[in-house]
């Protein structure tokens, strides 16, 4: 508990993204603080856009009525110091991580709200392969370096509730937080601001009478592991190890979405040469379920179908209307703009056209040059139909050009996994990894693909064949992969082949 009488202003940290209400939620910080008689100070640090960073506000409260400090004046500051946070708040995870690296939660002062969900950064989004931070880690340093957290997927819970999220903070901070105000100071502050009074307070009361348990709170839920229920649960638990069935669930719900059951029944096949190599090997199921969650992103590749079905997905709208906070009687409108050239055109021809018509366009020089623009109006019945008559064409993929390159590619990506289960389920499940430099279309597809041949060719064939050693093929494969993810282009990657050259060339002395 903040000693109230401490000579010393209680500092707040408030780190909050676009549209999650962090300058609202500080000036209800101020106004419940004002309205309760304290001198109180806010500043705050505009973010970046795109989600490369985040809005901070910075508010210092000092535990004396103004009443009683004789017309003295505090002397307040504009700045949060680095070990001097008192409340640290942050409205997504990975900006409570931000908040922890930069110093401001600290392990002899800081209380720290958060709420554990994500909204991916760029860095994550544009990353080669799994680019995501890890939530786990991020929780035992919050633990750690924290005196007191108070965390959990507040989010979600706003979201079931139909309230926002800025108000349940805002009833967590107030049953929390241990500041000098009381309960009637900081709903006075919702009503004061006349903006859906009803809806905050609620959110605000749903926070104030969350339960916590000890210094921290329950432990995070694990992200993004998926129910069995309404998926083939009797084949996964009779022909897969438990220990991948989470993994596999999810990946027979997303390709029976991204094409039918039929796909989703192929995806399971083809982890069957998986699974027995694996149990031929002494392995526990490890390598099935990370053959597993590679092999689902590679089957449902990204096309201008794909694209179009998720854009015209019944509950997009929905989700748009959610994040601006817009009324039931305010219109939105969303625009949603393309630049397809000529190879996302015949990614959904019939190899028989398609390959033709790129042959043309390469002799041509179009490839790289050759783009038409469009914007779409999601929200017009016309844009609308666009979408969703592109969508529409998800019945015929299995026909398109696109297809049949992507199928040949992961039939052999899943030959490579197999053999090398056979000679070492270390260097299986280094194989395996490799799938993530595949991905996206256009310039992305073709430089993840041509860094992935160049392995395959350097590294993967020449360890299968033995001619580079088990010994070495491991820990090569690992770092050409990681060259190829930190540097798209190959430079890094060129270096790092070459010098697994030389070592093959020694091994052969």
């Amino acid at each position: 508990m903040i000693d109230k009488t401490a000579p010393r202003p209680i500092t707040i940290l408030v780190s909050a993204i676009g549209g999650e209400g962090g300058g609202v939620l500080a000036s209800w910080i101020v106004a419940a603080a004002r309205r309760a008689g304290y001198p109180v100070q806010s500043t705050s640090i505009p973010g970046v856009a795109q989600r490369t960073g985040a809005t901070t506000y910075y508010l210092e409260i000092f535990p004396v009525p103004i009443d009683e400090l004789d017309g003295r004046e505090p002397v307040m500051g504009v700045y949060p110091g680095i070990g001097d946070i008192d409340i640290m708040v942050a409205s997504e995870f990975a900006e409570a991580g931000r908040a922890i690296a930069n110093g401001f939660v600290t392990p002899d002062r800081t209380l720290l709200i958060a709420s554990t969900h994500r909204v991916y950064a760029i860095n994550e989004r544009g990353a080669m392969g799994d680019g995501r931070f890890d939530s786990e880690r991020l929780a035992d340093a919050a633990a750690s370096r924290a005196r007191m957290t108070r965390l959990m997927d507040f989010r979600g819970l706003a979201e079931s509730r139909g309230v926002s999220l800025n108000a349940i903070l805002f009833g967590v901070l107030a049953a929390q937080g241990g500041l000098p105000m009381d309960a009637a100071d900081y709903k006075i502050a919702i009503d004061e601001t006349a903006v859906a009074v009803r809806a905050n307070l609620s959110g605000f009361d749903i926070g104030r009478a969350l339960a916590f348990d000890g210094a921290n709170s329950t432990p995070l839920p694990p992200s993004g592991t998926p129910s069995v229920a309404g998926t083939p649960a009797g084949r996964l638990a009779t022909e897969f190890p438990e220990i991948a069935h989470d993994v596999l669930a999810e990946g027979v719900k997303r390709l029976t979405a991204y094409q039918d059951p039929l796909y989703a029944g192929l995806y399971l096949d083809r982890l069957i040469p998986i699974r027995d190599a694996e149990q031929a090997g002494g392995g526990d199921g490890v390598l099935v379920r990370e053959v597993g969650r590679h092999l689902a992103l590679r089957m449902s590749y990204e096309d201008v179908i794909r694209v179009a079905q998720l854009k015209a997905s019944p509950g997009r709208l929905d989700r748009i209307r959610a994040e601006v906070r817009a009324g039931a009687d305010e219109p939105v409108v969303v625009i949603d703009f393309f630049k397809p050239g000529i190879e996302e055109f015949c990614s959904i021809l019939p190899p028989r056209l398609a390959e033709p018509a790129m042959n043309f366009a390469r002799r041509r020089g179009w490839m790289d040059r050759a783009y038409l623009g469009m914007r779409i109006n999601a929200t017009s019945i016309f844009g609308y139909l666009r979408l969703r008559a592109l969508a529409s064409l998800r019945p015929f993929r299995r026909g398109t050009w696109r297809f049949s390159i992507e199928q040949g590619l992961i039939d052999a990506w899943l030959d490579d996994v197999a053999r090398a289960a056979a000679l070492s389920l270390s260097f299986a499940t280094e194989v395996a990894a490799t799938a993530a430099l595949i991905k996206g279309y256009g310039d992305t597809f073709r430089r993840g693909l041509g860094n992935f041949n160049r392995i395959r060719a350097r590294v993967i064939e020449p360890a299968l064949a033995g001619t580079l050693p088990m010994t070495l093929a491991v820990d090569a494969l690992s770092n050409a992969r990681a060259a190829a993810l930190a540097d798209p282009e190959g430079t890094r990657l060129d270096t790092v082949l070459d010098r697994i050259g030389g070592d093959i060339a020694d091994a052969a002395e």
